[in-house]
């Protein structure tokens, strides 16, 4: 965490660390996973609401645990812009990280793979790995998805490759 600004580090620190290391094959110690992930996802929703910087929502999307779906959203220039966003839990989890994808951004920056999916490859992978089984998908969303979406959104509205939602009604009422 060294070199890492103190509020990333803060936050951090206070997302519960995960202690079994299992994956969708692996049955029970899976479900005891699973339930260390809903309890990761709860503190860091709950400290992100306490620190009114609330961003996203996500639920699983089949009682397995392997499907998630959701929003996630970024203010830039006091405007809201909100994007799904879904992932599938590798089998190789948790030694291979989710791949979380935006599909309504597909296409519209470099920083991104087919199917919407964000590239993470050259900060984020190597930090997971070094800290796998401990993250979970809250670790992923505070050191993935977050810092890719305060990189990319303002680009991707000051180059118009996104609208924001109001301006996108009033130019086709026109």
């Amino acid at each position: 965490m060294e070199g890492w600004d103190p509020n990333t580090k803060s936050t951090l620190t206070q997302i519960p660390l995960l202690t079994t290391k299992a994956g969708p094959r692996d049955g029970a110690a899976w479900m005891q996973r699973l339930k260390e992930e809903y309890k990761a996802l709860i503190a860091y929703t709950q400290m992100n609401k306490s620190k009114d910087n609330d961003w996203f929502r996500i639920s699983a999307a089949n009682p397995e645990g392997t499907r998630w779906t959701g929003k996630c959203w970024y203010v830039h220039n006091l405007l809201k812009y909100e994007f799904d966003l879904q992932f599938d839990i590798p089998v190789t989890y948790p030694s291979t990280a989710p791949e979380l994808e935006l599909p309504q951004l597909d296409g519209k920056t470099q920083k991104m793979y087919r199917g919407g999916k964000i590239c993470l490859t050259v900060h984020f992978k190597p930090l997971w790995a070094k800290n796998c089984p401990r993250f979970g998908i809250a670790h992923a969303l505070c050191l993935g998805l977050a810092p890719w979406l305060a990189a990319e959104v303002p680009i991707l509205v000051d180059s118009g490759m996104i609208k924001h939602k109001d301006d996108a009604t009033s130019s086709s009422e026109t």
